[in-house]
C-alpha cells in the first residue's frame, strides 16, 4: 500500500539533481510505497522530452508507479475551492482521494486545500 504521492515539483527536483535530500528520502522506500499521478507523469515527460532526458525520466518512473486519475479523484477535485488552470488542484484531489501524503517542493501551492497532508522533502 502506498504512503506518499509525488507532485511534479519534487519529481523535477530529484531528476534535475536539485535535491539530494529528496532523492535520499525517496531511496529509503520500497517500490510501491511512493506513487504519482498520470498528470505528474505527463508534466515531467514534457520537460524530459524537451531536454532530451527521456531515459532518465523513464528510469525514475520505473521506481514510482503511476496511477490513473479516476472517478474518485474527479469527485474530490469537484469539491475543492475552484482555481482556474491548476494541475496542482487535480494532483491534490488525487492525493486526497487516495488518502496519501502529497510530497512537493511547492508547499505554498497547496496551502489552501482543506484536509491535504503535505510534506516537502527538499528542505
Amino acid at each position: 500500500m502506498p504512503d506518499y504521492f509525488l507532485d511534479t515539483s519534487v519529481c523535477i527536483a530529484i531528476l534535475e539533481g536539485e535535491s539530494q535530500q529528496a532523492a535520499t528520502r525517496m531511496s529509503s522506500f520500497e517500490v510501491g510505497q511512493i506513487v504519482t499521478s498520470a498528470i505528474v507523469f505527463a508534466e515531467v515527460m514534457i520537460g524530459a522530452r524537451q531536454r532530451d532526458r527521456l531515459a532518465e525520466a523513464n528510469a525514475f518512473f520505473a521506481q514510482v508507479p503511476i496511477l490513473p486519475f479516476d472517478e474518485a479523484s474527479g469527485a474530490r477535485y469537484a469539491a475543492l475551492p475552484f482555481k482556474r488552470g491548476s494541475y496542482d488542484r487535480l494532483i491534490a484531489a488525487q492525493a486526497l482521494a487516495l488518502g496519501l501524503v502529497l510530497v512537493t517542493a511547492n508547499v505554498r501551492d497547496f496551502a489552501n486545500i482543506p484536509d491535504l497532508d503535505v510534506e516537502d522533502w527538499t528542505r
